[in-house]
């Protein structure tokens, strides 16, 4: 079957809604843990095995991201959701904690997959000058899965009482979208992307010795490190500060949620005005200001609350902006250098996961907001090695039906 011509607006509504049903997979683990937890009869340190491993499948993104440059941006589409459909169904089939395990990491490696060729199939044909507008409507699946998606998976558990009713019908959503890639979204083929031919296979090698590329992934390193130094103590940060409890941590969670679409929103509408690398730093520059405006504010419950609205806010809004400017760093391997971008989040968020617990336990929270500030700092230095013609070095493949 032939795929049915559609504008490049329309594509980026199917691939925005295909991603709030995998990231509503991916955050839905956290609020309804223990729900997972009981219903599955184990234990917390078997659940978090689960998750920790699933984190680092995203150290090994760089090596799948090849196919998309070699076969095709909608191939990879098709086999990321389409794996993402089958490992969702595993756990309905077999509901244990083998299957629990083997679905969690087939859907988030399938997902891996997806996303660096879906960013590079925009990349391809979105004109540089507006491809920020157009990615950040995409990154909007992020913080829309956590206020639309998460609450809805509450009431399906609530309804149901089984734990495993998600992953049916985030299965079956993704399998609708597998068809809707299938019938909507044009083949390509990747000789025609590049005048070079077909990608050679030391792709990860080649973008390792780009300076340009190295410095991005340092920068995206850096900026995420700072958020997770903050993200993973903030909770016991306000229930030690503020004897926060569930409901009330429930609430700032909300907040984080809003702040998070704020700065999605404010990224698709203002990088393509004012500049990839102006927003980048503008989101840098006010993230850091918020750290340290967190350490002012703390003694108050809706200071801290404030802040981490700014703080959360500035990151999204720096790292949503960072995405178009790393699609255009090397477009000849594109799908590679988006792929490893996400690799150099995990890294990032990793080494903020290790910093963060050590720094509030002999320190405090104080410690964790000056050393984000450093992560910050060192991104912005890595930021200004980036050298790229803003008006865009490569031109766009024509969409089939227009574009967005």
């Amino acid at each position: 079957m032939k795929p049915a011509p559609r504008s490049l607006a329309f594509q980026v509504v199917v691939f925005s809604l295909a991603r709030m049903v995998v990231n509503t997979s991916y955050r839905m683990m956290y609020p309804y843990l223990s729900t997972f937890q009981a219903g599955l009869g184990i234990g917390l340190p078997a659940v978090s095995l689960v998750l920790t491993v699933r984190s680092l499948l995203g150290f090994t993104v760089p090596f799948f991201a090849p196919l998309a440059d070699r076969h095709g941006r909608r191939m990879s589409m098709l086999l990321g959701l389409g794996g993402f459909t089958l490992g969702a169904l595993i756990v309905t089939i077999w509901p244990s904690y083998t299957g629990f395990f083997i679905s969690l990491l087939m859907m988030s490696l399938s997902y891996l997959v997806f996303l660096p060729a879906m960013q590079a199939y925009l990349g391809d044909r979105v004109p540089y000058q507006r491809r920020g507008r157009v990615m950040g409507i995409t990154e909007l699946s992020w913080s829309l899965s956590f206020i639309v998606g998460v609450p809805l998976v509450g009431l399906l558990l609530a309804r149901t009482g089984s734990w495993s009713a998600p992953f049916l019908i985030l299965g079956v959503l993704a399998g609708i979208f597998v068809i809707a890639l299938w019938v909507f979204i044009p083949n390509d083929h990747p000789q025609s992307l590049k005048p070079q031919g077909a990608v050679e296979r030391s792709a990860i090698p080649q973008i390792l010795a780009n300076p340009t590329v190295r410095a991005g992934l340092l920068m995206g390193l850096m900026t995420t490190a700072a958020n997770e130094t903050v993200n993973l103590v903030f909770g016991i940060w306000l229930e030690d500060a503020f004897a926060f409890k569930l409901a009330a941590l429930g609430a700032a969670s909300m907040v984080i949620g809003f702040s998070e679409m704020g700065g999605e929103g404010l990224s698709a509408w203002l990088v393509d005005r004012l500049g990839k690398q102006w927003s980048i730093r503008a989101g840098l520059l006010v993230n850091a200001l918020a750290a340290v405006g967190l350490i002012f504010l703390s003694p108050f419950a809706w200071g801290a609350l404030l802040g981490l609205f700014v703080y959360y806010l500035s990151f999204e809004f720096a790292l949503v902006s960072s995405l178009p400017l790393m699609s255009e760093v090397l477009p000849k391997l594109r799908a590679t250098v988006m792929a490893s971008t996400i690799a150099s989040f995990s890294v990032g968020r990793a080494l903020g996961a290790i910093v963060a617990p050590l720094l509030y336990t002999s320190l405090g929270f104080s410690a964790n907001a000056l050393v984000a500030v450093s992560f910050n700092l060192v991104a912005l230095v890595m930021l200004s090695k980036i050298k790229i013609n803003e008006s865009g070095e490569t031109q766009p493949v024509k969409a089939e039906g227009g574009q967005a």
